[in-house]
């Protein structure tokens, strides 16, 4: 019984090394924060839908992800925003004065 338990553990830990080795040593994986690409950052629309600003060498792109498709919505120069966010009020102020007008009684 002893044996057949460090034979387990043994097994486990060569699974477990050999995980970690491909990790840290595959090439496919070179995007990211060393390659060309680089997500800045996300939000969450959907259960499936997603929006996602990625960071290709000074250009951004802003990505639509849904189920099966991926598309550009918009593409900027880093670091510039859009004109009209300075003089748009937070969609979270606006999503909150919504939820307290449904909620009034009528």
């Amino acid at each position: 019984m002893l044996q057949s338990g460090l034979g387990l553990l043994l097994v486990f830990g060569i699974l477990f090394l050999a995980a970690y080795l491909i990790r840290k040593f595959n090439p496919g994986q070179g995007f990211g924060r060393t390659g060309p690409l680089r997500v800045v950052g996300g939000l969450v629309i959907g259960t499936r839908e997603r929006i996602v600003l990625i960071e290709v060498e000074d250009t951004w792109l802003v990505v639509g992800i849904g189920p099966g498709q991926i598309r550009t919505l918009h593409t900027m120069t880093k670091g510039e925003s859009p004109p009209s966010a300075k003089d748009e009020k937070p969609f979270a102020d606006w999503l909150n004065k919504m939820i307290e007008r449904k909620n009034e009684p009528h």
